[in-house]
């Protein structure tokens, strides 16, 4: 079970390896996503809070990168943080999610991207339910959910 150490560790000695690379072209990212997509998972975007009903829902499956289907969270991890964004505390694996230091708006926080192809996800903090006491603070539009048995 990764914890806000690891986390660190990650994001500032490098992140473990995927188990494959996808990697295209901007153009060809714009062709396969809508354009909020686009914006929120290759640009860094950030949507509103509160601007998908994917908070509110917690039914079983495991949820994927909406760029390259990789899994990235199991639902079982899935909880209501109050945030206005989907929030896990565990990604389906150590190798799912990579880690990179983000000072951006003035604070220092830690960015999760799919360790696939590098889409940006939101942020994961130290302020998650116990045991791990992580919160991964999920864009909702780079996500796609998936059945309980579907595989990447």
């Amino acid at each position: 079970m990764l914890d806000w150490t690891a986390v660190l560790r990650f994001a500032a000695e490098g992140n473990p390896q995927p188990a494959r690379r996808v990697e295209k072209s901007a153009d060809e990212w714009r062709q396969l996503l809508t354009p909020e997509q686009f914006a929120i998972a290759r640009e860094a975007g950030t949507e509103m809070p509160f601007s998908s009903d994917s908070c509110n829902r917690f039914e079983p499956g495991r949820y994927a990168c909406v760029c390259c289907g990789s899994l990235l969270f199991d639902a079982a991890t899935k909880f209501d943080s109050g945030t206005g964004w989907p929030s896990f505390d565990q990604p389906i694996a150590e190798n799912a999610v990579a880690y990179r230091a983000d000072d951006s708006h003035g604070m220092r926080r830690i960015e999760a991207v799919c360790n696939t192809c590098d889409a940006h996800l939101g942020h994961v903090f130290p302020d998650g339910p116990p045991p791990s006491g992580l919160r991964y603070c999920m864009n909702a539009l780079s996500l796609r959910k998936v059945e309980q048995d579907a595989t990447a």
